[in-house]
């Protein structure tokens, strides 16, 4: 993949990212802050955007989301399957659902 294709995949990448995110947004608010895991602020401003102020912000070079599992202990949960079976794969997402939702109440 050249340079040129890497800068198209992250230009449709942002505009996906803005078209759910507002679509969520407007939906459910409170299941987009979470899913999302942004400010009230940010949704609110992320709502009100116009299809030609999403086109212009995707079309940055520079990706918009973000993993926000960036520690060892939530990615050792989801990564763990066929470990101990399905029963042992749910209650691991489980457990770093759990742990991914306690930290968005600490960043709130």
């Amino acid at each position: 993949m050249n340079a040129d294709q890497i800068l198209t995949e992250i230009r449709e990448a942002n505009l996906s990212y803005l078209m759910l995110a507002q679509s969520l947004i407007r939906s459910d608010r409170e299941q987009a802050l979470f899913r999302l895991g942004v400010s009230e602020e940010t949704a609110t401003l992320i709502g009100m955007l116009t299809p030609a102020q999403m086109m212009k912000i995707a079309s940055g070079n520079t990706l918009l989301c973000r993993f926000r599992m960036d520690d060892d202990l939530v990615w050792g949960l989801l990564t763990s399957h066929g470990k101990g079976g399905a029963a042992n794969d749910t209650t691991n997402r489980l457990h770093a659902s759990i742990v991914m939702a306690g930290r968005h109440q600490e960043a709130a």
